[in-house]
Parts: C-alpha cells; sequence; structure tokens
C-alpha cells in the first residue's frame, strides 16, 4: 500500500485552517482514497454525488449538512456547483461545528466562478498523481506507467497499459463530455493522439481541426476542455511587464507520462527507449516532478522569435525566477539558448539548472549547474536545489 506522507499532511493541516477545504486532481488520480483517510465511505458525513441514494440525501442541502459534526466529504462538487452557497452559509456558522472537505475532478480554474461565493473560506489543495517519492524513487516506473495509482501499481507493465487504455475508452465515451468535448468517442479519441502528437511542442491548433475537419474554435475549446479536465498542461511562455510576449502559443503536455505513452502505443521500458518521442516524454515527466515541488511558483517556458528556448522558467511570489534546461544527454554544456536567457535584460533568472539522467553535479558558470534527476527528486522544492548552488 503506498501511503502519500506529504499529502496526508497538508489535508490535515488545510483542515485544521480553513473551514472548506477543495481538492482537485485528474480522474482516478487518488482524491477519494485520500479523503477516506479522513471520513470511512460508510459514514453518514461521507457523499458521493455519483452514488444516486447520496443524491437523494442532498436534495435538501441545509437540511442534510446543518446537523453534522466533524469532516463531511462530498465527492465529485462539480457535479453540482450549486452547493458551494450553502457551504458558505455553513461555513460562517460561529461555533463552526463542521469543516467541509470537498473532492472534484476539475482543475481550480474550471470551479472558481462557482467557488466565488466561498472567497476567505476555502482552501485548495491540488493533488497529482504518484511520484517516485510516493514509491521509493523508483522515477523509472514513474515515468513509464505514469501517476495513476492503478497502474503505477499494476502487477505488470502490459496490465498498467491494460487498464490506461480503458481510462482513456471512459474519458472518450463519458467523462470528457462533462467538460464540453461532445464529438463522437472515435474523433475525441483521435483528438487525444494529435494532442499527444504536440507533446511539450508549440500547440498548432489550426493543423488539429485540419486534421479533424472541425473548426479552430472548437479545437481551442477541447483543449480547454482537457485543461480543466486536468488531463494536459498548458505551458504558457514567459512575458515581460509590458505585456510583449516573445511566442505567443502556448506548449502543450500530458499531465500524466501514462497516457501519453498509451496514446503513443507504448507499454515498456524498452518500446519506450526506442519511441521517437523520448526526449518529449522525459522532459514532460522532469516538468511535472518540477511542478509538484513547486505548488506557490508560476510555471513558463522561454522562446525567442529566433529559436533560443528554456525548457522551464519558475517564478515564485517574489519574483524570483530560476531557469531550468531538461536535458536527456549525458554530460549537458551551456548551449546557445542559456546564453542568450542569461543575458535577457527582462528575464533575469537567478540561476540556471540543467536537469540531466546522469550521477555527477557539476558547475559550469557561476550561474549555470547540471543537475542529476535524483537530486530533483531528493529535494523537497525547488528552492532547496536551487540554494545548493
Amino acid at each position: 500500500m503506498v501511503v502519500r506522507v506529504r499529502a496526508e499532511t497538508d489535508l490535515r493541516q488545510a483542515l485544521r485552517r480553513s473551514p472548506v477545504v477543495l481538492i482537485v486532481g485528474a480522474r482516478q488520480v487518488g482524491k477519494t482514497t485520500l479523503a477516506r483517510t479522513v471520513v470511512p465511505r460508510e459514514s453518514v458525513n461521507y457523499f458521493d454525488l455519483e452514488d444516486p441514494v447520496d443524491l437523494a440525501r442532498l436534495s435538501e442541502p441545509m437540511l442534510a449538512l446543518g446537523p453534522l459534526r466533524g469532516v463531511v466529504v462530498i465527492d465529485e462538487v462539480q457535479r453540482h456547483p450549486d452547493l458551494f452557497p450553502v457551504l458558505r452559509v455553513l461555513a460562517d456558522r460561529e461555533d463552526r461545528p463542521a469543516t467541509f472537505l470537498v473532492l472534484g475532478s476539475a482543475s481550480p480554474e474550471a470551479l472558481r466562478q462557482s467557488s466565488e461565493s466561498l472567497a476567505g473560506r476555502i482552501e485548495i489543495l491540488e493533488l497529482p498523481g504518484l511520484g517516485a517519492v510516493d514509491l521509493d524513487g523508483d522515477s523509472d516506473l514513474v515515468w513509464l506507467r505514469g501517476g495513476y495509482p492503478r497502474a503505477v501499481l499494476a502487477e505488470s507493465d502490459a496490465d498498467a497499459n491494460l487498464w490506461l487504455r480503458s481510462y482513456l475508452r471512459t474519458l472518450a465515451t463519458r467523462d470528457l463530455r462533462e467538460f464540453g468535448l461532445s464529438l463522437p468517442a472515435a474523433t475525441i479519441e483521435r483528438f487525444l493522439g494529435l494532442v499527444a502528437h504536440h507533446q511539450a511542442n508549440l500547440w498548432n491548433a489550426a493543423t488539429v481541426a485540419r486534421a479533424l475537419d472541425i473548426s479552430e474554435s472548437t479545437v481551442r475549446r477541447y483543449i480547454d476542455g482537457l485543461t480543466d479536465a486536468m488531463l494536459i498542461r498548458q505551458l504558457q511562455p514567459w512575458y515581460a511587464n509590458d505585456g510583449k510576449r516573445l511566442v505567443r502559443r502556448p506548449k502543450v503536455f500530458f499531465r500524466d507520462t501514462g497516457v501519453l505513452h498509451a496514446l503513443w502505443g507504448v507499454s515498456t521500458r524498452e518500446g519506450l527507449l526506442q519511441h521517437f518521442g523520448i526526449g518529449a516524454s522525459w522532459e514532460s515527466y522532469v516538468i511535472g516532478e518540477i511542478v509538484r515541488r513547486s505548488p506557490r511558483a508560476r510555471h513558463y517556458f522561454w522562446r525567442t522569435s529566433n529559436g533560443a528556448e528554456l525548457d522551464l522558467v519558475v517564478e515564485d511570489p517574489s519574483g524570483r525566477r530560476m531557469g531550468l534546461e531538461i536535458k536527456r544527454a549525458d554530460a549537458p554544456r551551456i548551449t546557445s539558448s542559456v546564453r542568450a536567457a542569461l543575458e535577457d535584460p527582462q528575464l533575469r533568472p537567478e540561476r540556471i539548472g540543467i536537469i540531466y539522467p546522469g550521477t555527477t553535479r557539476y558547475h559550469l558558470s557561476d550561474k549555470v549547474t547540471a543537475v542529476p534527476l535524483n537530486d530533483l527528486l531528493g529535494a523537497a522544492t525547488i528552492a532547496d536545489m536551487v540554494d545548493r548552488g
């Protein structure tokens, strides 16, 4: 059994601080399992909005929720966003007899409008998939299978692949309709495949629209739907305060590399190592681990019209910026892109780390360091890694 020690700790601390805590994450990522470490499913304080019985119990939400004490769980809250105003009233009671833990399979942005009535009362936690830190540092397994518990903990690579393919079918036939993807399931599967083809590259809506014979506006709506469903990450280009972006299009990444590999038809480590997209896959995996360790930061990529590029810019709330290059190479060196980033008078990264799959950390200049992936995985935060110099 995998115990998400950090996630459980963060959740219990949030429940002490805030009257309402919202956990967001993709379907099947483990939100319900985490919630049940606090409130068991058989408790009267547990409501699953996909269960008709629990829906009936909540037909009069004030009457159902008002008398309850302790932590109350409401799962799949995005199905009934009309509950948020009710939670505001209950959260404002002076004696605060209950704390509400709500779970949603949608991004904070997708739920923000519905939860605006809870401003100042709600704390949002994002639950990613399992990472190497949850599996005794087994980064190769997480990279290949992704972080969905049913996949990464499967008995074999073949079993993991079967589960991932079934998961994708369920998304195409049912779950993604909730996020506005209303085309036939076969077309949605093609769309997911085309997004996988763009992995770690600039998004080209026109190319996808032509391939599917649909409008660019539909493609934009669908890519936003995948973002709201927390299946993909749109990494925006960094821009200075004057608002002039060097490159305007985002990059797209499947958040889970197991899903990406299933869409590519890859199910084994050997197949992955031989796949033409291995570099994009490894970049996606590393970016996911970086984002996991910098939840309060903003994340961008940096690219000039001349083609100079940094894979990731991490900007913390104070405005401090760290540049990161991700290279699947034996001995990375300073590139012209790294030099251009250091010389950019607006970007001004404090340091640049080049993440690579080796074992030796070494300095390339006073501001550039080659950092082994294991150093990153062993760091609790990106600041821990950066401040080592």
